[in-house]
């Protein structure tokens, strides 16, 4: 059954008789991401980079079991409905305000988070070029301890996925792409920076990432990643060590990737992205690290 057989028109909008209500231009971009697969009023499919869900409403539908990564979740409200178990992650900063039941939790959730990675603190506290260089110092000998709990384990897990995210060795090369953007082409002023194994967020196009270098299909050997990672790692801790105040103010104007647009940023913003990157990172890390470690 195609997607506009589903689906049975009801004014200016369009029903999914007991399940869904959306705007009739939803439909469209369903069937050119989907290619009209539906099977009993269920779609299975995978969505990426579109907006035809934004400001769409979904009333009686399941969606146990779904998963929502790199999405835009601005101002969503879920209300009504059965929710056994829901679980949320994100980078620090992502998630602003969090509600339960009219229950503002956001700051139990992050002094909860601080107790458990007490460097979320300083960090948020850093300001002048001291704080940085003291801020990578901690997060170095973290990430040392952190790939010495995870070269105990063999080299396929640590290629292994939990729950669909990142690897532990998918995210070192994502901490190499990190590096890449905002030590080599933001502040130090480098046309191609990007060495070929980082590994952009999911949402980068990949043409976009061919374009400045990166091998989208690359299976690198963890030696490997182990060895750049130490070089960029290498890198920024030059850039803190030299880093003044003056530095620090210093407006640099690039393109930090292509499709991300020119941006004018502070060097010490674009340094603070790198320390905040290896925070959240090694959080992320060290949970699926667990998880590996108990099986």
């Amino acid at each position: 059954m195609s997607l506009v057989d589903a689906f049975a028109v009801d004014g200016p909008r369009t029903r999914w008789p007991g399940t869904v209500r959306a705007p009739a231009s939803i439909l469209i971009e369903l069937e050119r991401i989907v290619g009209g697969a539906c099977e009993d009023g269920v779609m299975t499919a995978r969505f990426e980079h579109t907006d035809a869900f934004r400001g769409a409403v979904f009333q009686s539908v399941d969606l146990s079991g779904a998963v929502f990564r790199d999405c835009d979740l601005s101002q969503v409200r879920i209300t009504g409905s059965a929710i056994p178990e829901l679980r949320v992650s994100g980078h620090a900063g992502e998630i602003d305000r969090f509600v339960v039941n009219d229950v503002d939790v956001t700051d139990f959730v992050r002094e909860e988070l601080d107790r458990r990675h007490p460097e979320r603190v300083p960090l948020r506290a850093a300001r002048a070029p001291e704080d940085f260089r003291s801020m990578w110092m901690i997060l170095e000998r973290l990430w040392e301890e952190a790939i010495a709990r995870a070269e105990r384990l063999p080299e396929a897990v640590r290629n292994e996925r939990v729950d669909g995210e990142w690897s532990f060795a998918e995210t070192l090369r994502h901490l190499i792409f990190a590096t890449d953007i905002w030590v080599g082409r933001m502040a130090r002023g480098e046309v191609r920076p990007f060495h070929r194994i980082g590994l952009p967020t999911g949402d980068y196009p990949t043409d976009a990432a061919r374009e400045i270098g990166l091998d989208p299909d690359a299976r690198p050997s963890w030696g490997e990643i182990v060895e750049v990672r130490a070089g960029r790692a290498a890198m920024m801790r030059d850039a803190v060590e030299g880093l003044t105040d003056t530095e620090s103010e210093r407006l640099v104007t690039a393109e930090p990737a292509p499709t991300w647009g020119v941006k004018t940023l502070p060097v010490g913003r674009c340094l603070r992205v790198v320390l905040n990157e290896h925070c959240e990172h090694r959080r992320f890390a060290l949970r699926d690290l667990a998880i590996l470690e108990s099986r």
